[in-house]
């Protein structure tokens, strides 16, 4: 197949410049260290604040913890049965609008989340989080439909590129208003949840312009289209029995699976741990995270010229290991650490984007010549969420049984060294494997 047009290409890149502004603002920055002041005493010595749901007592970072392991469990029931049917019928596009639209007018009602009512914060996160990642899963599926093979590293990156600049713009704005609150009249908390509802403003306005020019899916299935449940498990049926006779992609499935969990938790739940646990102000946490964005287009791009070098698998191990170190540094940073903080952000930043980047492009080198692209992509996406169900739900029970969130960091470290000895098994499976 041959790449599509630039056009084509720059439209499906413009939906990471569209909804990465969730993952930055309502994921890393403003709203987990708005969560933290909403349910918390005030007080930086106090490591654990104490918050009171459904007759239960939880640790406040806990509850968040647990909150979006719920959304990702959703997800990961959700999506295999939505692929389907959208592989079926043709119409990824009209899934990939819904989940965007549910998740941008969700981020846009956080505005109206403060101390009086966390039942609805914590149901629009949830919310929010469902849409951004279940759209993902139409979007990824793009890729081999819009890039040819040898594009396809190149054409990753660059959608991550473009998700980390636009995400960046947005969150310089928001940090205008949270650091100048006083000469626009507005409190820091309602600066905050003004960041919410520009998050949801942008998501929907970028996302239609994307879906706008993205060319329509062709039908991959055949027969009755009336009966969407049955025709949609037949589907996912069929990719499984495709999957067993493809031993290097299950492989690197399981590898994926380890590693992954480890990433997307670091990710989820790094500012939760610099606010809590380190006592990092939520300025000096804004710019950690927004050094880790920039760092990131430059490190996206790095690995996937490093992966040309040695191969995709080897480039993967080396990001692993960064991983690894980076996990064993977070463990060591001192409370009011803000320096090490920062560096620590430098190291992450620069293997985060690469490592999902050439993970999604990898995978779409492995994936076998079929229409059925979604539903392929649907076992990504499962693998991707129950990682991080288990990742999320690791990190908070950790948290409440030891009391640190310190031993919930260390503790992963086990999940990345499982992804780093995987891989390796994946690559010597088949000795004349070079992806």
């Amino acid at each position: 197949m041959q790449t599509a047009s630039k056009k084509e290409v720059k439209a499906w890149a413009m939906y990471d410049w569209a909804n990465s502004v969730y993952n930055l603002v309502i994921t890393s920055t403003i709203f987990p260290a708005y969560f933290e002041s909403m349910t918390g005493d005030g007080n930086d010595n106090t490591s654990n604040d104490i918050v009171h749901l459904f007759g239960r007592e939880f640790v406040n970072t806990s509850l968040y913890n647990y909150a979006l392991a719920t959304a990702f469990l959703v997800v990961a029931f959700l999506s295999p049965l939505l692929s389907s049917i959208a592989d079926f019928k043709g119409n990824k596009k009209s899934f990939l609008r819904f989940f965007m639209t549910l998740g941008s007018i969700s981020c846009s009602i956080l505005f109206f989340y403060n101390q009086t009512n966390l039942l609805l914060g914590l149901t629009c996160m949830i919310l929010a989080c469902i849409g951004f990642w279940s759209s993902l899963v139409f979007y990824n599926s793009f890729l081999p439909e819009i890039a040819a093979p040898k594009d396809r590293d190149k054409i990753s990156a660059r959608g991550f590129a473009y998700g980390y600049i636009g995400s960046v713009l947005l969150q310089i704005i928001c940090f205008v208003f949270l650091m100048m609150n006083d000469k626009f009249g507005i409190s820091k908390g309602f600066a905050a949840q003004l960041s919410f509802l520009l998050v949801g403003i942008w998501w929907f306005g970028f996302g239609n312009y994307s879906l706008n020019r993205l060319p329509n899916s062709l039908p991959a299935g055949e027969g009755n289209q009336n009966n969407f449940l049955t025709n949609g498990y037949k589907e996912l049926r069929k990719v499984w029995n495709q999957l067993i006779h493809l031993p290097i992609l299950k492989r690197f499935l399981c590898a994926f699976f380890f590693y992954n969990m480890g990433v997307q938790t670091v990710m989820l739940a790094a500012t939760l741990y610099g606010k809590s646990e380190l006592a990092i102000p939520t300025e000096n946490l804004i710019i950690a995270i927004l050094i880790i964005q920039l760092i990131a287009i430059p490190g996206a791009f790095s690995v996937a010229k490093l992966s040309s070098r040695i191969g995709n698998l080897n480039a993967l191990m080396v990001c692993v290991i960064i991983w690894i170190v980076a996990c064993i540094a977070g463990f060591q940073i001192p409370k009011h650490g803000i320096n090490q903080f920062y560096l620590l952000a430098t190291i992450v930043g620069f293997v985060m984007g690469g490592i999902q980047a050439l993970s999604r492009s990898t995978y779409s080198k492995l994936m076998p010549e079929t229409k059925d692209t979604v539903s392929f992509f649907s076992f990504y996406d499962v693998t991707e969420k129950i990682a991080i169900v288990i990742g999320m739900f690791s990190f908070g029970y950790i948290t409440e049984i030891t009391g640190s969130q310190r031993n919930s960091v260390l503790a992963l470290i086990s999940f990345f060294t499982l992804g780093l000895l995987l891989l390796w098994f994946t690559k010597n499976a088949e000795k004349k494997i070079r992806i």
